[in-house]
């Protein structure tokens, strides 16, 4: 009887699936989704090899912040303004980091809390909306913007990936020898500011993009959990980078299709999906070691 009951939901679920799946807001979260993971987890080998993993949330704050203003400035695109702030951001950080007063996570933190409180209060103080809470939740979330998207933004999300993937193809050499050595890299005559401007620009994109998936707070979980647990399973750079794509791109899905048929918050389904996995590789490499 257990048996039948279980196969009998197994087909429920499956036929709920594809009925959502003829929609085409559907097939949009799960291209658009699809493809910020797999950017994201690229750009996030990277940050976590430079102890950078934290910056991903500092900046998706920066995002909100600039966001909310374009809100208040009833701008048709808050991309319009939201990628120049973030890019901007993404610079001073990570080039201008070393030559700075307050440095690292310090830095990190007052761009993170204060772009936070701004947008927040701006939000508040000139009100748009009538649901002020639902609009931040949604931000802050991702309750359910990846599943409003239209084909504009679509296209938008295909041009920038294929510009990021095209560009962390094309600098691949270079970005490894800048994440492990960028001394050397200066040494014998590589632009390795360059090249971190390179790597800066990249990830205000996908960070602006990834907070219609997951929203500003969990930006970063999308961006280090598939890096850290592809870290577990492989031991070379090129290996990582690969594994970590796969498990974002599964995670995603896997995050999107429950939140379809359970109703669950997409942007937190997702993060459970990519915590879950850590928690299973992690044991897998303990196994591995004993």
């Amino acid at each position: 009887m257990r048996c039948f009951v279980g196969e009998e939901e197994m087909n429920n679920i499956v036929a709920k699936l594809g009925f959502y799946l003829q929609y085409p807001f559907v097939q949009y979260a799960l291209i658009v989704g699809v493809l910020i993971a797999f950017c994201s987890s690229l750009l996030g080998v990277i940050l976590v090899l430079k102890r950078y993993s934290f910056i991903g949330d500092g900046l998706s704050h920066v995002a909100f912040g600039a966001m909310a203003i374009g809100t208040v400035l009833n701008l048709a695109d808050h991309i319009v303004l939201t990628m120049p702030v973030t890019i901007i951001s993404t610079i001073i950080l990570l080039k201008g980091g070393k030559n700075a007063k307050i440095k690292g996570d310090a830095a990190i933190a007052i761009l993170s809390v204060g772009s936070l409180a701004i947008g927040y209060l701006v939000m508040n103080v000139f009100a748009t909306s009538s649901n002020i809470s639902g609009d931040v939740c949604t931000t802050l979330f991702g309750s359910t913007s990846i599943l409003t998207l239209t084909e504009e933004d679509v296209m938008m999300c295909l041009i920038f990936s294929f510009i990021s993937i095209i560009i962390f193809v094309v600098f691949y050499n270079r970005f490894f020898a800048v994440t492990f050595d960028e001394n050397f890299v200066k040494a014998t005559g590589g632009k390795a500011e360059l090249y971190n401007l390179i790597i800066a620009i990249v990830i205000a994109i996908i960070i602006v993009l990834g907070m219609n998936l997951v929203g500003s707070l969990l930006i970063s979980a999308l961006i280090i959990f598939p890096v850290l647990s592809s870290m577990r399973m492989m031991h070379s750079f090129k290996g990582v980078v690969i594994l970590s794509g796969f498990i974002s791109v599964f995670c995603a899905l896997i995050g999107i299709l429950v939140s379809i048929v359970f109703s669950t918050p997409v942007g937190s389904t997702i993060v459970v999906a990519d915590m879950a996995l850590f928690l299973i590789c992690s044991l897998i490499a303990k196994i591995r070691r004993i």
